[in-house]
């Protein structure tokens, strides 16, 4: 186990600690970083390794890797010059392809873990009983059905020389031979009689690596013969199994001729029993070959082909068989399917699918809009965590699109097929919201409702301190607490968080725990303003308009060059969401002769303005942004503070806040 030594416990840090930790290949045994408040030094603390703020002190001759994640050259020469001949000093850019391959190795055994469940499920679900040996003839497949007939546990079994299993196997012989043979009886240690085929195994270079048996015990065939010894009373079962199907069936003779149809073929062909019966197979045809006679030619069933019959030019999926008895042809069957049925059921199986998406998750990376370069890094940042379990918190302005990116990164997840829940911290009362998250006594919370899945709150700023520190205690332990009960579940759903909110004011006035900011930021993306990547609107604005025109039954076919240079100069406070609402009012008061927006239909907008030079540090820069777009706002409604707080997509409570905060009112008034 190589010994590793990690200096720096930032973000990349700490991920590279947790992914090592996993691994039976390394064993971490100090993290070093001048931050002492540095995540990745919090999480070694929790694992019992040595943690500092000086590298040296843990240096010696016995570490065997040194990842440096600080980025700073110097401390990288640092390194290299201390370091003994036999310590390996590895940077930060080859630690992060370290943890892309870590990463990436775990994510390939669970893929492999959950294709062999698979595979086990499919061998274990047949009737049949299956045996598998290799060239030395030792068992490697066995499965369930194979273990109650051969009447030996499967773990007793698995390994052990086939002559230990099975006595009389011919399965070495197939080994040598490279022949299959079909049908074949054998009589097992314990008496029962099977028939088996047997077949050798064969890699992509033609050679023979093991063999394979199929069994299936003779006294069901047995059982069977004996039910039905009258071949009268089969053909008459089959006859009405025939004419009772809801499926249209023509059956043949080797010569090509008509036997037997039934109803269902009348009605769906139009042609009765006298126009069929005794007639060549090309009757029924209006259109295309008969799959009877192609059939008969080849001895191949054909399947799913595409033709019109019938006078009333049905469109058809037509299944044909060959009837061969004794190694001869006797003739061939087939099904006929409406495609129209086919077409409306796929319809509904569509129209289903959607339902279920419009309950879950809705949006993918697909539905993301934007070639600049702000949009193409922060989405790469989401495809990344899309591939992790850790927290998400996505940063960015009201309508900047943070709740698409939560959708994308599940349906990108492992955890797309699970539910998707997403809570609006903002919008519920505090005390609903907590009985919302975790639940009480008898009833579940979303955190348990939705199981494996996701669970995205938004506007998690929003949160209350008692619910900030209770939503800790659910990261921190991995477990939920109903209230008012003590019982314990643990938490399966993967959490992704949303704000719009200075988190890290919030902190500073006492409004968000520090801890919980250090949780749910392990990776955050950054969305931003549509004013920092306007060449990305012409693009989002096509995207707005289809989905605007199945909404109002419009066929609007864009916008002007004149009405785009219109919407470049503006400044786009409200982000996304306002430009969905420029292009949703021009529409609707467009008229249906118009199939272009021009500049005439859109609102006034008042175009950007260059900004007045500021002063001072970011914190208090931004607030005097916020304090005057809250003035503006509430100006704009005539003071109506609820209309502000929905246009500015907070919540009333934090309208008033900030209002009192920046005393806006009172500048108002005076």
């Amino acid at each position: 186990m190589q010994k590793v030594l990690i200096v720096g416990a930032g973000q990349g840090g700490e991920a590279l600690l947790q992914v090592m930790a996993e691994s039976d290949a390394f064993q971490v045994y100090a993290v070093v970083d001048r931050n002492n408040q540095a995540p990745g030094l919090e999480l070694a603390r929790a694992m019992d390794i040595q943690t500092g703020s000086d590298w040296r002190n843990y240096l010696t001759d016995q570490t065997d890797i040194i990842i440096d994640v600080t980025g700073d050259h110097q401390t990288f020469l640092d390194l290299r010059e201390a370091r003994s001949q036999n310590t390996v000093l590895i940077p930060g850019s080859v630690a992060s392809l370290l943890y892309q391959l870590l990463t990436e190795k775990e994510s390939l055994i669970r893929h492999l873990e959950h294709d062999s469940y698979i595979r086990e499920l499919v061998m274990n679900s047949t009737h049949d009983g299956m045996i598998g040996i290799d060239k030395d003839h030792r068992i490697i497949l066995f499965n369930d059905r194979a273990s109650e007939m051969v009447g030996i546990e499967k773990e007793k079994a698995m390994h052990q020389s086939i002559y230990q299993v099975v006595p009389l196997s011919g399965l070495p012989r197939i080994i040598e031979t490279g022949r299959t043979e079909n049908h074949q009886e054998l009589v097992l240690d314990n008496g029962a009689k099977v028939v088996t085929t047997r077949i050798p195994m064969i890699n992509d270079q033609g050679e023979i690596i093991g063999a394979f048996a199929v069994f299936k015990d003779i006294t069901e065939v047995v059982d069977l013969a004996e039910e039905m010894t009258n071949l009268k009373e089969i053909q008459m079962m089959l006859e009405a199994i025939i004419q009772s199907s809801d499926d249209a069936i023509s059956v043949v003779d080797e010569h090509g001729r008509g036997l037997l149809i039934n109803p269902a073929y009348t009605r769906l062909t139009g042609l009765s029993e006298s126009e069929v019966i005794n007639q060549p197979a090309t009757t029924d045809i209006f259109e295309g070959e008969s799959m009877h006679m192609k059939v008969l030619k080849t001895r191949r069933p054909v399947r799913g082909v595409k033709m019109i019959v019938g006078p009333n030019k049905k469109e058809v999926a037509v299944n044909v068989a060959p009837i061969i008895v004794n190694g001869q042809l006797k003739g061939s069957v087939g099904v006929i399917h409406d495609m129209s049925e086919i077409q409306e059921l796929s319809s509904e199986l569509d129209r289903a699918r959607r339902i279920i998406r419009s309950l879950e998750a809705k949006y993918t990376f697909e539905d993301i809009i934007g070639r600049s370069d702000e949009m193409m890094l922060v989405t790469e940042q989401a495809k990344v965590a899309a591939k992790t379990n850790t927290t998400v918190l996505i940063r960015g302005e009201s309508g900047s699109g943070k709740e698409l990116f939560a959708h994308a990164i599940h349906n990108a997840s492992d955890r797309k097929y699970k539910s998707f829940v997403r809570v609006n911290c903002g919008s519920m009362p505090a005390a609903y919201l907590m009985e919302a998250l975790f639940g009480r006594e008898t009833s579940e919370g979303f955190f348990e409702q939705a199981g494996e899945g996701t669970v995205f709150l938004d506007e998690i700023g929003e949160l209350s301190l008692e619910a900030q520190r209770m939503l800790l205690s659910v990261l921190e332990s991995k477990t939920i607490r109903r209230l008012g009960t003590t019982g314990e579940v643990a938490l399966k759903a993967r959490v992704i968080t949303a704000s719009n909110f200075n988190l890290e004011r919030a902190i500073g006035d006492g409004r968000f725990l520090e801890e919980l900011y250090y949780h749910l930021s392990r990776l955050t993306l950054q969305l931003p303003p549509l004013r920092s990547h306007k060449m990305d609107i012409p693009s989002i604005s096509d995207r707005l308009i289809q989905k605007l025109n199945q909404s109002y039954g419009r066929h609007v076919k864009g916008i002007s060059a004149l009405a785009l240079r219109q919407l470049y100069e503006h400044s786009w406070p409200g982000n996304i969401r306002e430009l969905e609402n420029v292009l949703s009012r021009a529409m609707i008061f467009m008229d249906q002769k118009d199939d272009m927006i021009e500049p005439k239909h859109l609102i006034p907008l008042h175009p950007s303005e260059e900004p007045e030079e500021l002063s001072g540090s970011l914190a208090d820069q931004l607030e005097r942004v916020e304090k005057e777009i809250i003035r503006s706002t509430l100006k704009k409604h005539k003071g109506n503070k609820t209309a502000a707080a929905k246009d500015l997509d907070i919540s009333i409570r934090n309208l008033y806040y900030k209002i009192e905060k920046y005393q806006v009112e009172s500048e108002r008034s005076s």
